[in-house]
C-alpha cells in the first residue's frame, strides 16, 4: 500500500491545501494529511479545532486520515509505515525552503520520497498568513477558503473583538 503524507500547519485551511490534497489522493493509496504542532507559533485555532476542520471536509473519504503529531516528521513516518512526504509549492521560495527540507529529510531517512506538487495558478497566491491578514481586516475571503472556514475565521476575529 502507498502511503503518503501531507504536512502542514492548516491554519487555517485554505483553498491551495484542498487542492494540494486532493490531487495527492490519486498518488496514494492512502494520505495522511497530519497537523504539525509547534509550541513557538501562535495558531488563530487550536489543533483540535484543525482537526475538526479537516475531519469535517474529508469525512467521507475512507482514504484520507487526519492526525496532528509532533516533533520529527521523518520519525512519525517511520512509525506510520508512511513512504511518501508530499509537499505543494506556490513558488520558487517555497521551493528553496521545501528542497531543504527534502535534502535533510532523505539524509535522515533515505527511504522516505520527498513529492512537490505545484499549486495551481488560480492558488499560487493564497498563504495562510495572508487569510488571517485580510480576515483581520474584514476582508472577502470567499476565493481563499472553503465556505465553512470562511465562517470559522469570522467567529475568531468577531469573538476576539467583541
Amino acid at each position: 500500500m502507498r502511503i503518503g503524507i501531507y504536512p502542514g500547519s492548516f491554519d487555517p485551511l485554505t483553498n491551495g491545501h484542498l487542492d494540494v490534497i486532493k490531487r495527492s489522493r490519486g498518488l496514494c493509496d492512502k494520505l495522511v494529511v497530519a497537523i504539525a504542532i509547534n509550541r513557538e507559533k501562535q495558531p488563530l485555532f487550536s489543533v483540535e479545532e484543525r482537526l475538526e476542520i479537516i475531519n469535517n471536509y474529508f469525512k467521507d473519504e475512507s482514504s484520507i486520515e487526519v492526525v496532528s503529531f509532533e516533533g520529527l516528521l521523518v520519525e512519525f513516518c517511520r512509525a506510520r509505515g508512511i513512504q511518501y512526504i508530499i509537499r505543494g509549492v506556490r513558488n520558487i521560495t517555497d521551493f528553496e525552503y521545501e528542497m531543504t527540507n527534502a535534502s535533510v529529510n532523505s539524509k535522515l531517512a533515505p527511504e522516505i520520497e520527498t513529492i512537490f506538487l505545484m499549486t495551481k495558478g488560480e492558488y499560487a497566491f493564497i498563504s495562510s498568513k495572508m487569510v488571517k491578514e485580510i480576515a483581520s481586516f474584514q476582508g472577502d475571503l470567499t476565493s481563499l477558503v472553503p465556505q465553512f472556514v470562511e465562517q470559522k475565521i469570522k467567529e475568531k476575529y468577531y469573538s476576539k473583538r467583541a
